[in-house]
């Protein structure tokens, strides 16, 4: 069952009277439980396409379903719902605050719901388990290494239960051993919590763990690999 289904979509930005195509007719499906790597040179519009699945960017023209969802027709509330509700993000430089701990880190998007607060607390333990943080709960940013730091920001990304991980250079930050240990816990929560995930690299280390690999150049598909992941 396709979990993404893009059709067609095409994306510009204007800049005073001049128009800047960045995706160009982009048809792509993603079956549930994928994990999806796309590559290519800056500049191509790999992280333009990560920002229309999470509903941050709209598309210029074309479909764009999500979970079942036509959220390119959303309206700007709708969407936001949608993606509190549907989409775990995690950036190249880890989005963290500062002056909050671990575990408030993590349990930053549980405040937009329902939850008691002991619910918060078993959700926010449980992902800290799950990337192998659970005994750093009370340490703030700066007491962490880059991929503790980074394994963080994805214990708040996955601490809702999100339909689709959307990861954006995940380890360009991180040493090659920090990158190696980011990139296994993805494919865990791909195989183990049948998580699907889109990661942006331009890096082929990392985007030897994806099953699935796309190439964009200027905006265009150019072809499929398959990986042995």
């Amino acid at each position: 069952m396709a979990l993404i289904d893009l059709r067609d979509v095409s994306k510009s930005y204007r800049r005073d009277a001049l128009e800047i195509p960045v995706l160009n007719g982009v048809t792509i499906t993603v079956p549930a439980g994928d994990f999806m790597g796309l590559m290519g040179p800056s500049g191509s519009g790999k992280s333009t396409l990560l920002n229309l699945l999470a509903g941050i960017d709209r598309p210029t023209r074309g479909s764009i379903r999500v979970a079942d969802t036509e959220i390119s027709s959303l309206s700007e509330r709708a969407l936001a719902g949608w993606r509190a509700r549907h989409i775990g993000f995690i950036f190249q430089l880890y989005n963290l605050i500062p002056v909050l701990t671990a575990f408030e880190n993590v349990e930053l998007p549980l405040l937009l719901t329902s939850l008691s607060k002991k619910q918060r607390r078993d959700h926010v333990m449980t992902a800290l388990g799950i990337v192998g943080l659970g005994d750093r709960e009370k340490h703030y940013p700066r007491q962490l290494s880059g991929g503790q730091e980074q394994r963080v920001a994805i214990a708040r990304a996955i601490v809702t239960d999100p339909t689709l991980l959307l990861a954006d250079e995940p380890t360009g930050d991180l040493d090659a051993r920090s990158a190696g240990e980011v990139l296994t816990l993805l494919q865990r929560l791909n195989r183990e919590y049948n998580k699907t995930i889109v990661m942006v690299t331009h890096d082929p280390h990392a985007a030897e763990r994806a099953v699935h690999v796309l190439h964009l150049e200027k905006g265009t598909l150019v072809e499929q690999v398959e990986s042995r992941a």
